[in-house]
């Protein structure tokens, strides 16, 4: 095999090793939610208050209110069908948790981060921002 290849093929199994480890840190759920779009399963991470900016709005919300924007954008801009969002980053520390992911929507890519907070056993999202790439 020529050695061009075997980097190839080194390098796609690190990125794929990298992207299974960041995600696997990451509740299933959440990342279940921007992939389907079910804002009503992704609210059920939201703290009581949510520090969310999503295209024009920026504010902090009460859960039902961040819930009701969110399910606006996702109707606006649905996911596409299948591995929808991808984790590009998230850090090292266990609390707070702040992770970096893409978005594919079937009108354009949007940049996601978002800070999450364990309370008790639960981990809980503080901060969200869905913004155009």
């Amino acid at each position: 095999m020529q050695l061009s290849k075997k980097i190839s093929i080194v390098a796609i199994l690190f990125l794929s090793l990298m992207a299974f480890h960041a995600s696997a840190q990451v509740p299933k759920d959440i990342i279940k939610s921007f992939d389907t779009g079910d804002s009503k399963l992704l609210s059920g991470f939201f703290n009581q208050d949510v520090e969310l900016v999503v295209l024009d709005n920026d504010n902090v919300y009460s859960k039902a209110q961040a819930e009701q924007i969110v399910a606006s954008f996702f109707k606006s801009f649905p996911p596409i069908e299948k591995s929808a969002f991808t984790v590009i980053h998230n850090s090292e520390k266990e609390d707070p948790k702040f992770v970096i992911g893409k978005l594919q929507t079937t009108k354009g890519n949007f940049r996601v981060n978002f800070l999450l907070k364990k309370t008790g056993a639960k981990e809980y999202i503080h901060q969200l921002r869905i913004e155009k790439q």
